[in-house]
């Protein structure tokens, strides 16, 4: 990628570059094999420096950081991104075990600001820039030169076409009365009007013109290069505009039920990531609230294909400086509010229960998010209950640790029996839901001070509920029943099921600038790529025109392009 356009010399015309008569193969002091070889001088730290930074500004070099780049990202796709659903991730460590631990100390959950991510692109923009400003230099002097000469042997060029010269005009006719003298005469004003014609046409084509005495040279498709360079700066541009986005803007994720409003504040939000230079206090004044969602799922096709979702979409209300507004939420259209962009990312189901200690009283009541574990939407949740009034020990003092209850389990939207009968999901929508809970008693850890996840249950100072068999109790339940604890604890209610959706709020102030460089990057594509660089010539020697050309790069049309004009001058010439 370093360096200017190639050399003005055209190595395809000039054939006198080789060895010196005489020479032997590897005679230079120095050269590989010659009898005066000599070590490699040590080139010294400085010199290393500038190995590298040669190295680094290559186009070899930009092309592999492009690639390391591209093939980086792969795991921001593939694996659940703690900045988008930090509860997925969570769940995908304790499912993965070490596995998932490793994956998480080598930051692949948060791949865009991991240190090796960072690391690449930083090293691309380094190369990018010494890049292209030299090569910008260069070919701002390249587009002020003149076309070459004309090479002394056009026939090697990949594109030629001859055909005697004629005389033309009136001249031709003068010329034949008074003899061989005139008509040499005759002939050379036949030649200079021939180039007069032929630097007209490449001109009208689009091609820089250099008049000579015996020939005509022209050059086009310096808007290769320039598209070259613009693709090249719209990378940069692209990566720059990028990282000031991230300093400048932020990004929040937000858990709705069916039901409840979320208001655009820090302490609303489940996690929120601010730029280096943004503050909370910015954040514009809006709501939205979840009324309805709807999902369908393909149910009629057969193969891989049944089951796979088909639409999502978010019925939501957002209220903005009083005024309410409706719209429909759904994926990879979203929202916009005032600069920020509200995504819907994901959804699932949150089963609503009641639980009641005994003496009936309700302790705890509404609905608990259960995040999907597979495509069959069979979820996973816990339901912790962290006062219960003294339930099972008839005690009505409540703060009590040892009176806690914990409920972990899994909801499945669909229940079947797989072959070795157990219970799974067998289809995503709700068509027979079963709620199958494990019941624990004791501390649930909340008063140690140590954040815990809303969607694990620290069991290490609880004990699992037993039946009257001496078996672990497990709860399998339907919408609307109600089943009684052991020894007294109280009851638990399945009283129905609400959805949720995964919401992911962004600002980002550099968005209309993203488009522009983004547009302006593929342009610059499209020119390197489809613009052919050319270069011609039209001779006129020894009573003979001479028309070659020779492409600067890829250009299967160079050698239609002498035949035309070889063709276009004769007609003119007839």
């Amino acid at each position: 990628m370093s360096g200017g356009p190639a050399d003005r010399k055209d190595e395809l015309a000039e054939a006198g570059t080789g060895s010196q008569p005489g020479a032997e193969p590897g005679a230079r002091a120095g050269g590989p094999g010659g009898p005066g070889k000599k070590a490699a001088p040590d080139i010294g730290f400085i010199g290393m420096l500038r190995w590298g930074w040669r190295q680094l500004t290559t186009m070899r070099s930009a092309l592999i950081l492009l690639l390391i780049l591209a093939l980086a990202a792969i795991p921001g796709s593939l694996l659940p991104q703690r900045i988008q659903d930090p509860a997925r991730v969570t769940n995908y460590i304790d499912a993965n075990g070490a596995w998932g631990q490793i994956a998480d100390k080598l930051q692949l959950f948060d791949v865009y600001s991991s240190f090796w991510f960072s690391a690449v692109y930083i090293l691309l923009m380094i190369s990018l820039i010494g890049c292209v400003i030299p090569r910008t230099s260069q070919h701002l002097k390249a587009m002020r030169a003149r076309p070459p000469k004309a090479p002394r042997r056009l026939t090697r060029m990949p594109g030629y076409e001859s055909f005697p010269l004629a005389s033309v005009g009136r001249a031709d006719e003068e010329a034949a009365a008074d003899g061989a003298g005139a008509r040499e005469a005759g002939g050379d004003l036949g030649a200079d009007e021939l180039l007069d014609a032929a630097a007209a046409k490449l001109k009208s084509a689009g091609y820089r013109i250099d008049r000579h005495a015996d020939h005509v040279a022209a050059e086009r498709g310096y808007l290769r290069e320039t598209g070259n360079l613009l693709f090249h700066v719209g990378i940069l541009a692209v990566t720059v505009t990028m990282a000031i986005g991230s300093t400048l803007g932020y990004s929040g994720q937000r858990i709705l039920v069916q039901g409840e409003t979320f208001t655009n504040s820090l302490v609303s939000y489940d996690s929120f990531t601010p730029g280096r230079f943004f503050s909370p206090d910015r954040l514009p004044d809006f709501r939205l609230k979840l009324n309805d969602f709807e999902s369908s799922f393909d149910s009629t096709s057969s193969g891989p294909q049944f089951g796979q979702p088909r639409t999502f979409a978010a019925d939501v209300t957002e209220t903005r400086d009083g005024v309410e507004s409706r719209h429909e939420l759904q994926v990879n259209e979203p929202i916009r509010m005032d600069g920020s962009r509200a995504y819907l990312t994901g959804n699932g189901y949150a089963p609503k229960v009641t639980v009641r200690n005994n003496a009936g009283d309700v302790v705890f009541a509404g609905p608990v998010v259960f995040l999907p574990a597979d495509g069959n939407y069979a979820s996973r949740g816990v339901i912790k209950v962290p006062d219960t009034g003294g339930a099972g020990s008839g005690v009505t003092t409540s703060g009590s640790t040892s009176d806690q209850l914990g409920f972990g389990g899994v909801l499945l939207p669909t229940a079947g029996v797989n072959d070795d009968g157990e219970l799974i999901s067998t289809f995503a929508e709700l068509r027979n839901p079963v709620l199958a809970l494990s019941v624990w008693k004791g501390d649930l850890g909340l008063g140690e001070g140590v954040p815990q996840s809303v969607y694990e249950l620290d069991t290490d100072k609880m004990q699992q509920v037993r039946n009257s068999e001496g078996q672990p109790m497990t709860l399998r339940m339907s919408p609307g029943q109600t089943e009684d604890l052991p020894d007294g604890m109280g009851s638990i209610t399945f009283d129905g099921i609400d959805k949720f959706v995964s919401l992911d709020v962004r600002y980002d102030p550099t968005q209309g600038l993203m488009l522009v460089f983004a547009v302006l990057l593929f342009a610059g594509l499209a020119g390197s790529m489809f613009v052919p660089r050319r270069r011609m010539w039209v001779r006129v020697k020894d009573g003979t025109v001479e028309v070659a050309a020779l492409a600067r790069g890829d250009d299967p049309r160079v050698e239609q392009a002498a035949r035309a004009l070889s063709v276009d001058l004769q007609d003119r010439e007839d």
